[in-house]
């Protein structure tokens, strides 16, 4: 398999996952500092221009929770996933709410184009985005945390997931200090052989 992905990005989620599951990947690295993700090039691997994509035996993933369902499905013995429904839909619904809310909220202060045309339009969303990403985090301490990680004392898909997303917060104006349980979790998966590896290969 090989992983495409641009540093600091969503896309290392997958990386770490797949350091999770014991899974052999080689790596392209997405230069956005130059547009690397605008050009034809890359359009033809991925035609929205973002990462992570996952290129497999059976073609090319998108999509980061997509990904890691993916990834959870061929490696059963990792157990990153959750047998019992209502736990896995806890996982899912965090996963969800980093894609579709807080991911948002930080893409507000730096891609306010895909949004608006308008200079005070960006101006504004990026103004907004300490206090939304702060609210954000408020939700993750009170519903997303059930231990140490999403699930309680066992790692699963969500937290990579989560992981990355806590990487971005002092970034966007927020006081981490003001959510100790975040704090513990981020901590926690900081020292874990997965992110430490991410960290060594310059992914964060």
């Amino acid at each position: 398999m090989k992983l495409f992905y641009a540093p600091n990005t969503i896309s290392i989620a997958v990386a770490i996952t797949l350091h999770e599951a014991g899974l052999d990947y080689t790596t392209c690295k997405v230069d956005f500092s130059v547009g690397e993700q605008t050009t034809p090039t890359y359009h033809a691997i991925n035609p929205k221009g973002r990462v992570p994509v996952l290129e497999t035996k059976l073609g090319l993933l998108t999509e980061t929770g997509a990904i890691l369902e993916y990834i959870a499905d061929i490696s059963p013995d990792a157990a990153l996933r959750p047998a019992e429904p209502s736990q896995a839909a806890h996982m899912r619904a965090v996963m969800f709410y980093l894609a579709s809310t807080m991911h948002v909220n930080h893409a507000h202060m730096r891609r306010g184009h895909r949004w608006a045309n308008q200079q005070s339009s960006f101006d504004d969303m990026a103004a907004k985005t300490p206090q939304t990403m702060t609210d954000s985090c408020q939700f993750v301490e009170k519903n997303c945390l059930r231990g140490t990680y999403v699930m309680g004392d066992e790692v699963s898909l969500a937290d990579p997931y989560l992981y990355v997303v806590s990487t971005w917060l002092e970034g966007d104006g927020v006081d981490i200090s003001n959510f100790p349980r975040l704090l513990a979790f981020r901590n926690a998966m900081s020292e874990r052989s997965s992110v430490v590896k991410a960290r060594e290969l310059g992914m964060i």
